[in-house]
């Protein structure tokens, strides 16, 4: 054997043994008939087929049906051979049926002289990055979708506030304290991943959070978790009355206490949700000449999932919710005070 026939067979087992050590990356030949010549561990582990079952079989086989339908396999090669290589960048098709998305390209590949013998591909998993990038566009959609709601409310609160102040100091207070319920109820959500908040914390909050004591507010109910934007909304209609009754309702006097009570009734196809409000012990009530932004924004509020009562009786203040238990646990709802 002479020297040149080592030297070339050195450089082949040299190169075969980068193509073999390439794991991450499946680097496959084909013909000029498009069928496989040569498959590494790469492809093997990448794609499923062992060599011995691959070799001789077409390459379009990796390629999804719709794909090969559409001539995806060919179009490859005449870009390869038009423009130097053909971009690889969509689903394809492992042994199993499972899909995988995959990035790469197709190159031609020459003799010495030049002339054309096949085409080399060469192609990675990218699946887990693509599912990384999609729940990416769709959490910064979300917090977008977020923010502009957050937002919204902000701007009612802020509007709607000034239009039912008597002075700018009142204004100020009123949009305060609203804006501080409102971030506090985001905070009841981010401890359990903006996924829901339970009644009982949403009740619990609003009385820790206007310093009333726990006695005056008698709050009793099944567990029910709320999504983000009923959880928001109770917030702020529960700051709402809270703040009533502490100004002229049950809690203005030390005689007075609040009963906050809320259970779920099951019916075949539509469990319901009751909630019920009930001042007891404060000053007689009188019905109010005209409602003011806290008054609308309680009924705005718990009408947009159920049926609202409110009963201005002399004894105090009661109101009655009847909502869709479903529509207060569905993960989008477009509810927000007007």
């Amino acid at each position: 054997m002479n020297r040149f026939s080592q030297s070339s067979r050195a450089r082949e087992r040299f190169l075969e043994a980068i193509l073999q050590s390439a794991i991450e990356y499946a680097i496959i030949a084909v013909d000029l008939d498009g069928l496989v010549t040569t498959w590494n561990e790469g492809a093997r582990r990448i794609l499923g087929w062992d060599e011995t079952e691959i070799i001789g079989q077409p390459v379009s086989v990796i390629f999804t049906e719709e794909d090969r339908e559409v001539g995806v396999p060919q179009r490859e090669m005449t870009a390869a051979l038009t423009e130097g290589h053909g971009d690889d960048e969509r689903w394809h098709v492992r042994k199993d049926g499972s899909l995988f998305w995959a990035s790469g390209q197709m190159m031609a590949l020459r003799s010495d002289d030049g002339e054309l013998e096949g085409f080399l591909k060469i192609l990675r998993d990218r699946t887990e990055q693509r599912e990384n990038e999609e729940r990416q566009r769709v959490l910064m959609h979300e917090l977008s979708h977020r923010i502009k709601n957050t937002l919204a409310v902000v701007q009612a609160i802020t509007n709607q506030s000034f239009r039912s102040a008597s002075s700018m100091e009142e204004a100020e207070k009123s949009i305060s304290a609203r804006i501080n319920a409102y971030a506090n109820a985001h905070d009841i959500l981010l401890q359990r991943n903006w996924l829901s908040a339970t009644m009982d914390a949403v009740v619990g909050a609003t009385s820790i959070n206007l310093g009333v004591e726990p006695s005056r507010v008698k709050a009793n109910g099944p567990a029910v978790d709320l999504a983000p934007q009923a959880a928001l909304a109770f917030s702020l209609v529960l700051h709402e009355l809270v703040t009533n009754a502490t100004k002229y309702g049950a809690l203005s006097v030390d005689t007075g206490s609040v009963e906050i009570e809320w259970s779920v009734r099951r019916n075949a196809g539509d469990d319901r949700f009751g909630l019920l409000w009930q001042e007891r012990g404060g000053p007689a009530v009188e019905p109010p000449r005209k409602k003011g932004f806290g008054s609308r924004l309680v009924y705005s509020s718990l009408s947009a999932f159920g049926d609202v009562s409110l009963d201005y009786a002399a004894t105090g203040l009661t109101i009655r919710l009847d909502a869709s238990l479903e529509k207060l646990q569905a993960q989008k709802y477009p509810g927000s005070p007007k």
